[in-house]
């Protein structure tokens, strides 16, 4: 893959429904400041944390990325509960994009059921993922472009309502912006609560970590594509909640389906609500596709460490592990199953189970890059042999450590969101406690860490 192959993945599989349909909501609890506060919060961990990721990678490219990076630097069973971990939640995930994109094409042509939707969306990304890691690639750089060029579009045409250049309503101006009371109308903990959501919003960004083992010269694009990727992504979200804490009353926003349809409308755009279904869709096909391609991955890399069914290993004429690829969807399925016939019980249960999955992986990554530095320098390497050099180590690696832990005790607080603790952590004590009772003595020792000249 090329370097605006890898922009797109990361970009595509960040900004996402949490953008276009859940940031009404984190307004709502937020306010206007709190929300825009939060999102620059949960930006610079995202930046953090990507820093870090950017050492490992150049150094060692490879295709399981941090399940690899866990194995060799932290234990062998660190890597095989967050390769499992790191499967199910995006396995599950792709289930739910599979609903969304079969509920609103469901909603246009009524005739067809959701489920037969889902079926075709399963077989369309299986056959992309299939045909070869560029065909992979281009699709997902296209999926993304939508996104990037709607949330541009409401940009540009929120600002217009703001200063009075669109619509019928005059200028807004920041009245919206004075809640009544104070910078933060619900209390600086509210801002606290809705990290968690914040910070979801952002995951997806270390896919570049998986998809820098298939691209072409690493320690040249992978930097790079970190820098760009941070700055997009924290821009469209800042300009974004700017836009809707502009031009939406922060008590109003919580109740909209979708505040970006609701401002498009206002510009007196006829088909706002359907320009903003199809945005929806291709999130989240954009999102089940970059899914897709991590799971096929990771349980590639497994399985050459004894960690997966060595099937998992084997690969098509053009290189792609299919059994991967049909395994996860499978799972994908199989949760969308219990989303028809069960869906207060297992489904939500897995949803919540898996919830933890984005802040502990990023936690891990930093935790990579510690150990990774370490090892390196006690193993007679040189600074200057790294291509790419995490800046103000070992700071920016603890601050990530600690800001992640910090949004996941902040999950305590919430009595929505503590069923997440309840499940999440005894599901990582299974998945590591199999690994310690079946397969310690059969996994295949990580290789030494790389010494990489300088590029």
């Amino acid at each position: 893959m090329k370097s605006r192959h890898l922009m797109m993945i990361s970009i595509g599989g960040t900004i996402g429904t949490g953008l276009f349909l859940g940031s009404g909501q984190t307004l709502n609890q937020a306010g206007p400041a709190g929300a825009i506060l939060a999102y620059l919060v949960g930006g610079f961990i995202m930046y953090m944390v990507l820093l870090c990721l950017a050492e490992l990678a150049v150094a060692m490219p490879v295709s399981g990325s941090f399940q690899s990076y866990a194995s060799q630097f932290i234990s062998p069973g660190a890597g095989f509960t967050t390769g499992w971990l790191y499967w199910i939640n995006w396995a599950v995930c792709i289930a739910a994009d599979f609903t969304a994109a079969g509920i609103i094409m469901h909603h246009w042509f009524p005739q067809v059921d959701t489920w037969i939707w889902c079926g075709i969306f399963a077989i369309a990304l299986a056959l992309l993922n299939m045909i070869s890691v560029k065909a992979y690639g281009e699709t997902e750089f296209w999926f993304a472009s939508i996104k990037v060029a709607a949330i541009v579009t409401f940009i540009i045409a929120g600002a217009g309502l703001l200063f009075g250049f669109t619509g019928h309503e005059g200028a807004i101006g920041l009245s919206n912006f004075e809640t009544g009371s104070g910078i933060f109308p619900n209390g600086f903990s509210a801002v606290f609560l809705t990290m968690i959501a914040v910070v979801y919003s952002f995951q997806g960004a270390e896919l570049v970590g998986i998809a820098a083992g298939e691209c072409k010269e690493p320690g040249k694009n992978v930097p790079r594509v970190i820098r760009g990727i941070t700055l997009r992504i924290v821009i469209f979200y800042i300009l974004a909640m700017m836009v809707l804490a502009g031009t939406i009353p922060w008590r109003e926003a919580g109740v909209l389906e979708s505040p970006f349809a609701q401002v498009f409308g206002r510009i007196g755009i006829p088909i706002a609500q359907e320009m903003m279904s199809f945005v929806v869709l291709t999130s989240a096909l954009s999102a089940g596709n970059s899914a897709l391609y991590a799971c096929s991955r990771l349980l590639w890399s497994m399985s050459q460490e004894g960690m997966a069914p060595r099937f998992f290993g084997k690969l098509n004429g053009n290189g792609v592990p299919f059994n991967g690829v049909l395994a996860t969807l499978v799972l994908a399925c199989l949760s969308l199953l219990t989303s028809e016939y069960a869906a207060g019980t297992v489904y939500l249960w897995l949803m919540s189970s898996t919830g933890l999955t984005g802040c502990l992986i990023w936690v891990i990554i930093a935790w990579c890059q510690i150990n990774f530095r370490r090892k390196f320098l006690q193993t007679g390497g040189s600074l200057k042999q790294l291509a790419f050099r995490t800046p103000f180590y070992p700071a920016v690696p603890m601050l990530a450590i600690g800001l992640n832990l910090v949004v996941i005790v902040s999950l305590y607080f919430d009595e929505s969101q503590r069923i997440v603790l309840y499940t999440g952590i005894p599901l990582l004590a299974v998945i590591y406690a199999y690994y310690e009772l079946f397969l310690k003595n059969k996994a295949v020792k990580s290789p030494a860490v790389p010494v990489k000249q300088e590029y």
